[in-house]
């Protein structure tokens, strides 16, 4: 089935002016606190401790995300999207205007306020940003359009830093930091008039306006989701963490350990920037256009990966009489691993961060979804005020040097998300699931629409290899429930993935009468709860590619929970290196290519086993 490419969401009014509102939204976050602390350090006379008022810019920008982040979940609950959304961008031409006015005037006290103004106003626009995505999009749409959503803000970000740095080089810098922010707020603002509307999902919702206990309570909610959507959001949470020290250390790292000047710094963020945008675009391509958190432990595994080859070619580049400007590092063969490992952490955090997004919108509830959400940025901004002090601690009282610390951050990230992963194994499971479907076998499908997206209902597929249950399980968006043979069940490592899914093992009724009466009971819970439930009615792999006899169990179970049939077939996979073709050898067919394709649904008073294996075998064809 042929898709779209996820950047035709750029010329959809849905999406567009979103992109353009959030994107203008972070570029003008970064070039404003950026040139603050630009002014703080070079233009103002201020008589102090410069650093000391750095580090108060810092807090001043990421308290607000305690304070109000509770109150912008409820917010995004209980207000239209697209009217709280321009709320929002006009309260913060405002902000910029007396941000300008500070500029103009040299009031630190303004500038100060300004930027306090511009934090809250970034905590109130968290919760409504990422809520808004599963009201404006498609579900095939959501992984495509929060890859451009990353895309779009790293860039902004990236952006913003460099063009504040940029304006602030000039002599008159005052007057053209202050046109360029209050420009940029009124183009925001501008941008959100053409949001489509966006309704309320909870319009009767009763404000709570106790910032401490409500806060407490929107944490309850978000944590107390489903393991999957929680744990989600201490993986995010934790992301953020590692993301906030490598590029806290970066300006003294391209000082200390590459002996380079400014354009050094600007190169080391442009690289790790364009690696986040490069590897959230390709999250949509790698996961088949549906939400697929097979995808966080690969790009979990590369932020270990990365992180280890940065810290262990840290000190590969010699010392100068001047410092090297970034031309002069591209030069360099020593470089090159360094500034790749840069990119390589960029790309694989993208793989890591777009897939729980994703699943934290699509499996968190409407009415819900903003204060889950401002839950996930309450604990973003905690993890990385602790990041801060962790980094203190072992830089400063434990005397490591930056490339130590990169290397306890990389051991930690996997210690982390082992835990992520034990507790929620789903992530694993899919992981693997993943992996198989884009290594040994290049998976396509057809007409999957037909498996409705809610409801009950029993899928029947033609048995072929070991690993059908898994390939299917790839393809289908919404998860299922697979019978299958005991022994099949059984198998090494497979089993950790068929127990994880919630697979139903089965015997002959000879073979094992209590597996058997067993499986039964459990495949009429499913579909009375409304599951997807699949079944290999031939009831063993095919010995010679042909589809067999279908057993009777089919009637068993609709006999006791009548639901629609929904028959599929498995084109390719004979003579595949999991298939019991006897002339397979190990290298043939080894790339197979597969489709998966699905019918329209059968009544359950029709579907008798005859007329299933017909329409399965149609389905089929002459493709084995």
């Amino acid at each position: 089935m042929s898709h779209t490419s996820q950047f035709a969401l750029l010329k959809k009014r849905r999406f567009l002016p979103f992109f353009i509102t959030q994107s203008l939204g972070a570029f003008n976050d970064n070039l404003y606190k950026q040139s603050l602390i630009l002014a703080i350090l070079y233009k103002l006379s201020l008589g102090g401790d410069g650093s000391m008022l750095v580090n108060l810019c810092a807090l001043l920008f990421i308290l607000p995300f305690f304070l109000f982040s509770a109150l912008a979940g409820q917010f995004g609950e209980k207000f239209a999207k697209d009217a709280l959304i321009r709320t929002i961008k006009l309260a913060e031409v405002v902000i910029m205007a007396i941000g300008a006015v500070g500029f103009i005037f040299n009031q630190l006290w303004l500038l100060l306020l300004a930027l306090f103004a511009m934090g809250t106003h970034s905590a109130l626009f968290g919760p409504v940003k990422y809520s808004i995505l599963p009201q404006a999009l498609r579900e095939e749409e959501l992984v495509g359009g929060n890859g451009l959503v990353e895309m779009g803000t790293f860039l902004a970000i990236l952006a913003g830093t460099i063009a504040a740095g940029v304006m602030m080089s000039t002599s008159e810098y005052a007057p053209v930091v202050a046109c360029g922010i209050v420009l940029t707020a009124a183009l925001g603002y501008l941008a959100s008039r053409f949001i489509p509307r966006a309704a309320a999902a909870s319009p009767q919702l009763k404000l709570q306006w106790n910032i401490f206990s409500q806060t407490a309570a929107t944490l309850r909610l978000g944590l107390g989701q489903t393991p999957a959507v929680s744990r989600s959001i201490v993986g995010n949470s934790w992301f953020w963490f590692v993301g906030a020290i490598y590029l806290t250390q970066i300006p003294e790292y391209a000082k200390l350990w590459m002996h380079g000047d400014e354009t050094v710094v600007t190169l080391i963020l442009t690289l790790f920037s364009v690696g986040i945008a490069l590897g959230s675009l390709l999250c949509e391509r790698l996961s088949g256009r549906k939400v697929e958190i097979g995808l966080v432990p690969f790009g979990s595994f590369g932020l270990t990966l990365f992180g280890l080859l940065w810290w262990w070619h840290s000190g590969d580049i010699p010392a100068a009489a001047a410092p090297y400007d970034w031309l002069a590092l591209l030069e360099m063969s020593n470089a090159w691993w360094i500034l790749l490992s840069i990119v390589g952490l960029g790309v694989f955090g993208g793989f890591y961060i777009v897939p729980l997004y994703a699943l934290i919108q699509a499996r968190t509830a409407e009415d819900q979804r903003a204060r889950v959400i401002a839950a996930n940025n309450i604990l973003n901004a905690l993890f990385m005020v602790v990041s801060a002090i962790f980094t203190m601690l072992l830089l400063g009282v434990a005397g490591l040097e930056i490339p130590q610390l990169f290397l306890v951050v990389s051991l930690l990230n996997i210690a982390v998300n082992a835990y992520i992963f034990k507790i929620v194994p789903e992530f694993s499971m899919r992981f693997m699931i993943w992996l198989l479907s884009h290594s040994m076998y290049r998976v396509k499908h057809r007409d999957l629409e037909r498996i409705p997206d809610e409801g009950a209902a029993l899928l029947v597929c033609n048995h072929v290899s070991f690993v059908d249950a898994l390939l299917i399980a790839g393809a289908v968006r919404r998860p299922m429930r697979f019978v299958m043979y005991y022994k099949i069940y059984n198998l090494p490592v497979l089993n950790f993935i068929f127990r994880t899914a919630g697979a139903i093992p089965i015997a002959g009724r000879n073979e094992d009468r209590a597996t058997f009466d067993q499986a039964f009971e459990r495949i009429a819970a499913y579909l009375e709860e409304g599951e997807l439930v699949c079944i290999f009615p031939e009831g063993k792999l095919t010995g010679d590619g042909e589809i067999d006899e279908f057993k009777g169990g089919v009637r068993l179970i609709l006999e006791r929970t009548p639901v629609p049939v929904i028959p599929l077939a498995l084109q390719g996979l004979w003579g595949s290196f999991f298939s019991r073709d006897p002339a397979k050898g190990f290298f043939r067919r080894f790339w197979s290519r597969v489709t998966l394709v699905a019918g329209d649904a059968i009544p359950s008073e029709e579907a008798q086993p005859a007329l299933l294996r017909e329409r399965v075998g149609a389905l089929r064809g002459e493709v084995r």
